[in-house]
């Protein structure tokens, strides 16, 4: 009996150790190149287009390059 509780421990372990190193490897995929935003496309994301800096300033776009 004891024996099972450890065997379901370590698979336990081994299942979530898996999961933490596939959201490791997505994280990673999502951060690739910089993505770039018509100011169209900030405005409607309800950021402002900072045309100076060439960035959106808040909203959803909030950070990204204005191309």
């Amino acid at each position: 009996m004891r024996i099972r509780r450890i065997l379901a421990a370590v698979i336990a372990t081994a299942a979530l150790a898996g999961l933490g190193l596939t959201g490791a490897a997505t994280a990673a995929t999502a951060q690739g190149a910089p993505s770039y935003v018509t100011p169209s496309q900030c405005t409607q994301g309800g950021g402002t287009p900072d045309l100076v800096a060439n960035l959106c300033k808040g909203g959803t776009h909030n950070g990204e390059k204005i191309d």
